[in-house]
């Protein structure tokens, strides 16, 4: 059933002058406590000059992302005196090691090895009675989700979009004990409608066609600026069944509190800046959309899609709403890409003989770089069958296959392997007709609208019967064309000549 509803308002006056908390606990618990944390460490700004709602903070918070600058903390925005948002929290891997309570200068690659170090213990969450978001509560009539400063992200988007950096927490039908956890966009219909996208292929996606299936509401709890770790583990894809709230708490090491809602039988992290409960409708469409995407591109069109019927609003004082602007990298999805998703491709081919996996967070999560010692040939297919095989494999068109000494974390490593080591026969596989993602930006519409994709291995692996003293070339490099213990006595001693 597609249905109408009333437009949303253009702005709504919200009095109050906010002031921010100060860090009550040694753990990053919430988010207001996150922009304490990035003050302390001197990675965000506050801008307290007017800004406007409509595109102008999504642009800040874009430009941020595309010249990898500090995040702002907005506190004068227009229409909404004394509101806050704030662009950008976690869009690169220095904000990154601060939500894990690292070092900010810490190495993108360390800053990954520990996430999964912690990951490999999950805790599980710890139920309180109250938290910070029980301290407004909104119930009937005075629900009003424009009373939040809602950006409109990009120019030519479909709405408002008041959800771009939350966790978005739904239980299955049938399998009562499987709460998921994930970060979906939401967009505002009117004061008390959201549009959720949820697709088929995604957790959530398939929690919503049980409920579907038996006409009923599917209770849903929107929760806009949860704790850092609590985010990040709702970009995971640990699969059906598995807790992200057990994920986050490996994360934060130890438990996440939560505390439960006021009007749908589920539980939310009780340091939540903003709670949205509802039920997503059965068998109701309002149509939802377009978005600029983690992709860097507008790819799903203005459709007919799930409608949430907004129930309650609780929130802290003086919430934050932060604004995660998605686009052409480095932003949030693709620092967490590059962490959660890397953790499990390194799963995939953990018994295969690999050096090191990386996801570029300049590939939007779309390709894998996979370091192989190359012993038997057709390890790059063996590696290539494994990803795609594996519950990212819809996610991850390419999969790029190096030598041993090409380093996943160096663009330059693997652009010097692309143009010298591709054989433009042998080196590349494509695979057509496989399972894709509706918001790949190569697919046509009518892909996009079936999830038909195509796959291309890339492999820039030395053939296996090459004469390593004759056919294989000597790489000219600080690693490859110098005695070891000369080039490690030199590298070490850098500073010595005067560098």
């Amino acid at each position: 059933m597609l249905v109408a509803l009333p437009a949303v308002a253009a702005s709504i006056q919200h009095p109050g002058l906010f002031q921010e908390m100060e860090v009550r606990m040694d753990m990053i618990k919430g988010h207001q406590e996150l922009v304490a944390a990035l003050r302390k460490s001197g990675d965000v700004i506050e801008v307290t000059r007017q800004v406007d709602w409509n595109l102008e903070a999504g642009l800040i918070a874009r430009h941020i992302n595309e010249t990898g600058d500090r995040s702002a903390l907005l506190t004068n925005i227009k229409d909404y005196p004394g509101a806050r948002m704030h662009a950008s929290p976690l869009s690169n891997y220095r904000r990154m090691a601060v939500a894990m309570e690292l070092d900010p200068d810490t190495p993108p690659k360390k800053i990954i090895d520990e996430y999964e170090r912690r990951v490999r213990r999950p805790i599980k969450p710890t139920l309180v009675k109250d938290g910070p978001c029980k301290e407004n509560i909104v119930k009937g009539d005075d629900i009003n989700l424009l009373q939040f400063p809602a950006p409109m992200v990009h120019d030519g988007d479909g709405g408002r979009y008041l959800a771009t950096w939350h966790v978005v927490v739904s239980r299955d039908l049938e399998q009562r004990d499987w709460v998921n956890w994930g970060m979906y966009r939401c967009m505002v219909h009117n004061e008390k409608y959201l549009g959720l996208l949820t697709l088929p292929g995604q957790d959530i996606g398939r929690q919503y066609l049980k409920y579907q299936a038996a006409n009923e509401p599917m209770p849903v709890a929107i929760c806009i600026g949860p704790d850092p770790c609590s985010a990040a583990a709702s970009t995971s894809s640990p699969g059906a069944g598995v807790s992200e709230a057990d994920i986050a708490g490996a994360i934060a090491q130890e438990p996440i509190e939560l505390v439960k809602c006021e009007t749908v039988d589920l539980e939310v992290p009780a340091y939540s800046e903003i709670v949205i409960e509802g039920h997503l409708l059965p068998n109701v469409r309002v149509v939802e959309g377009p978005f600029g995407e983690y992709t860097g591109y507008r790819t799903s069109p203005r459709d007919p899609r799930p409608v949430v019927k907004v129930s309650a609003i609780t929130y802290r004082n003086n919430p934050i709403v932060p604004i995660a602007n998605m686009g052409t990298p480095v932003d949030e999805c693709d620092i967490l890409f590059s962490i959660t998703w890397g953790m499990d491709v390194r799963q995939a081919v953990s018994k295969l003989p690999v050096a090191a996996v990386h996801i570029p967070p300049e590939a939007c999560g779309h390709a894998a770089v996979v370091a192989v010692h190359k012993i038997y040939e057709g390890i790059a297919e063996h590696v290539a069958n494994a990803i795609w095989g594996s519950k990212l494999g819809y996610l991850m068109p390419f999969v790029i296959v190096v030598d041993d000494d090409v380093d996943p974390y160096n663009w330059n490593e693997i652009i010097h392997a692309m143009f010298t080591k591709l054989h433009p026969q042998r080196s590349l596989h494509a695979r057509h007709c496989t399972p894709g993602h509706g918001l790949y930006p190569f697919l046509s519409t009518y892909e996009r609208k079936w999830g038909i994709a195509s796959n291309l291995l890339i492999d820039l692996t030395w053939p296996i019967d090459w004469d390593k003293n004759i056919d294989v070339p000597q790489k000219a490099s600080v690693r490859g064309m110098y005695p070891r213990g000369l080039a490690e006595k030199v590298v070490a001693g850098w500073k010595e000549y005067g560098f």
